[in-house]
């Protein structure tokens, strides 16, 4: 079915540079398991830019780490491999992504978004983001916030402050519709790759 993939491999095994591809797009949106599913197909490593946002506390997502901080443990977490990354780093981390070989931009309908992430969340901590609970607040803070991702004037991320952005880029940026099937959007990353490396 990945015909096309012969081409990133052998670019790969007889290439010198070396295989970057940034993910991103709003929060629930699919940008992680895009990434996931891309590093696999590609045999590299996928790094998600939510393991390094936070600190480790209890409850979850209360202290940032320091950018510099965030840069730092990405750029080791690299090393000299071929790498998939996913998540958000504009305004902090762009020495992650100054040479990456394609930028994929995952957008998804809102209401679809906030469906993923009250079902995500529910399942990775239970009672604990329910009325009463430890993290409650929190999960409520997060869906106001991610709810307000298509208002230009939101002062949080925004579509209109992510289309500002890919609009300065030099790498190729491909637009992925969020709704389509697992296997598709793998697919069209993949060809766009292909097309992008040649």
């Amino acid at each position: 079915m990945y015909e096309i993939f012969c081409l990133p491999r052998n670019r790969l095994v007889f290439m010198e540079e070396k295989l970057r591809i940034y993910i991103t797009g709003a929060s629930c949106a699919g940008v992680t398991t895009l990434g996931q599913n891309v590093a696999t197909l590609l045999g590299v490593r996928q790094i998600d830019v939510d393991d390094y946002f936070w600190m480790p506390t209890n409850p979850p997502f209360t202290t940032k780490r320091p950018p510099s901080e965030r840069v730092s443990l990405i750029q080791q977490k690299f090393g000299d491999d071929d790498w998939v990354l996913t998540g958000s780093c504009m305004g902090w981390g762009e020495a992650l992504i100054t040479h990456v070989d394609i930028i994929v931009f995952v957008v998804t309908p809102t209401p679809v978004r906030l469906e993923r992430l009250a079902a995500r969340e529910k399942e990775r901590f239970g009672d604990r983001i329910a009325p009463g609970g430890d993290m409650h607040e929190i999960h409520v803070a997060f869906r106001e916030w991610a709810s307000q991702y298509d208002d230009p004037n939101f002062s949080g991320r925004n579509r209109a402050w992510h289309e500002a952005w890919l609009s300065t880029r030099n790498a190729p940026v491909l637009r992925i519709d969020g709704m389509n099937s697992a296997e598709k959007m793998a697919d069209d990353v993949i060809h766009a790759l292909s097309q992008a490396t040649q």
